[in-house]
């Protein structure tokens, strides 16, 4: 279902500049959406003419299948539901304290003052900067500073979410922080839209990408589809994202299966293919037709087999020491994935499910999370990328910990239940301590604690 379109779109500057040229975009709801150019293609004024803060010299913008109209009551309505987050945080928070900069939106909305409140409470409570209520924005750090400008935004509950550069000058703490509010807001069924100049972001997280130059879309497809087109890519002056340019370069090699279109590193991991003869370093009193064992190796996994341990037959040793070995593998299980819902937290239960399940890495997802985890004092082995590092870990043997909350509860379960279809491989995972409403797969949950 389409939400959002353009038709036929051209905006010029008062000076004359032209900033878009016939832009016509259709925008489907709930897709993760990411328009992506070099700056100065024309990606921030799109957006502001999204809402209507910019009215198009040409064309039209529909929101719902209706023209976009421009009266004041009309355009109160269209901000309520289509709320823009800019690149610089400084240009949109403006309020003595972030209490009152999160209450104007609602309060503009002719809410009393107790549902003012309640919004506002609930929503820096969901931002995890409840206890900075009180707090000049100016005394915030970056990425604060952007949580309170996205807090601004989801307390009048819009239908589309844009942000301009949502990730820059951010830390990459501060940038996964955001990025768990856009997924776990996505995953509430909101429309996310963003723009970038950062090809790895927009590959890794995107539904659908439109390629932006010279204030024209000049592309649109899946991440797949866009980056596989390498002349556009040149004349938008972007390259392919890294996970990419690595797995054609390993393919080359002969060390990774054809036709894959890795998008993040766990995808890049189980693209490698087996190698079942390897040059090793041998120590001088091997000898040819010995058996040497080389630890855990990480190759091509089979279902219910994650990891395995090389046991190698010594087929020929060179002069300078390297032999050719052929493997003979054995199977061992992984390790697993365990999601813990912070909304329910109990520390007795937690310190039992840590020593019961044999947790080897603990990982914090959302700020909320993370701040019950230094309150806690639980000690994190991941605060960035958790979802992808839980998953390299548990193929490694380890038995991971997520703890989260909220929408991003599911997410999690949802990104690594996607992962573990699409690669054929079996790792058990579980929410931990599931609510009345959420049954647990007992088969799977067995599996966590044996």
């Amino acid at each position: 279902m389409t939400i959002l379109e353009t038709k036929n779109l051209t905006f010029s500057y008062p000076d004359g500049t032209v900033a878009l040229e016939d832009i016509s975009v259709r925008i489907e709801k709930g897709k993760k959406i990411a328009f992506v150019g070099r700056n100065g293609s024309g990606k921030s004024t799109l957006f502001l003419s999204m809402n209507g803060t910019h009215r198009p010299k040409k064309g039209e913008i529909l929101f719902h299948g209706k023209s976009l109209k421009y009266d004041s009551k009309s355009l109160r309505e269209v901000r309520k539901n289509i709320g823009i987050v800019f690149q610089n945080s400084d240009d949109q928070i403006f309020a003595p304290t972030i209490y009152q900069d999160v209450a104007f939106g609602p309060t503009n909305l002719g809410y009393s003052k107790e549902k003012v409140q309640e919004i506002v409470h609930k929503t820096l409570e969901y931002v995890g900067l409840m206890h900075l209520k009180d707090k000049p924005p100016h005394h915030l750090s970056g990425g604060q500073k952007k949580r309170v400008a996205i807090a601004g935004i989801v307390a009048m509950d819009p239908e589309i979410i844009i942000l301009d550069e949502p990730l820059a000058n951010l830390d990459p703490v501060g940038a996964d922080e955001v990025m768990d509010l856009l997924n776990e807001q996505s995953y509430f069924g909101k429309t996310i839209i963003i723009s970038t100049h950062d090809v790895d972001l927009a590959y890794s997280w995107a539904d659908y990408i439109f390629l932006m130059n010279e204030h024209k879309i000049i592309s649109e497809g899946t991440p797949e589809e866009i980056f596989m087109e390498t002349e556009k890519l040149k004349a938008a002056h972007l390259r392919r994202p890294a996970t990419l340019e690595i797995y054609e370069e390993i393919k080359r090699r002969g060390m990774a299966r054809n036709n894959c279109c890795p998008r993040d590193i766990p995808d890049l991991v189980h693209a490698l293919r087996s190698q079942h003869l390897l040059w090793v370093d041998v120590t001088p009193e091997v000898k040819e037709g010995d058996y040497i064992n080389l630890g855990v190796f990480y190759g091509e996994y089979a279902q219910n087999s994650d990891y395995e341990a090389a046991n190698c037959k010594v087929l020929h040793i060179h002069d300078d020491g390297l032999a050719i070995v052929e493997m003979d593998r054995k199977a061992f299980r992984a390790g697993s994935i365990g999601v813990y819902d912070t909304a329910r937290y109990s520390g007795g239960e937690f310190t039992e499910i840590i020593k019961r399940d044999g947790i080897e890495c603990v990982g914090a997802m959302g700020k909320k999370s993370k701040l019950l985890a230094e309150k806690e004092d639980i000690y994190l082995d991941v605060t960035a990328g958790v979802i992808d590092r839980s998953i390299l870990n548990a193929l490694a043997g380890q038995r991971c910990l997520i703890l989260t909350h909220g929408g991003m509860v599911h997410h999690a379960m949802d990104r690594i239940k996607a992962y573990l279809e699409k690669s054929g491989i079996n790792i058990p995972v579980s929410i931990i301590n599931p609510g009345a409403d959420e049954p647990v797969n007992q088969e799977v949950t067995e599996s966590m604690t044996t």
